[in-house]
């Protein structure tokens, strides 16, 4: 929430977040007046459902995980995954 005359001498900031995908409730003394959020079809799906407090954006890039390894397997994947789904049964 952001009341109008804040969001008036700092528009440039709250502005910034509303690009970022949040929507920002707007008051006027004290009531809820109106709701400045991105427009339709231009922030992704994470972005909105960070914007609606259901996700969590990444702390952090893809480009900072590690490598996969690579594991050479003497027979295929699927043999090894029946193998240990009857070791279940």
């Amino acid at each position: 929430m952001v009341g109008v005359r804040e969001l008036r001498q700092n528009l440039s900031v709250y502005l910034a977040r509303v690009k970022k995908g949040e929507a920002l409730t707007v008051t006027e003394h004290g009531a809820a007046v109106a709701i400045l959020r991105p427009l339709a079809g231009t922030s992704s799906v994470l972005d909105r459902l960070v914007a609606e407090g259901r996700a969590t954006a990444p702390s952090r890039s893809s480009r900072d995980l590690p490598r996969p390894l690579k594991v050479n397997l003497d027979r295929p994947l699927s043999g090894i995954l029946d193998e240990m789904r009857d070791e279940r049964l």
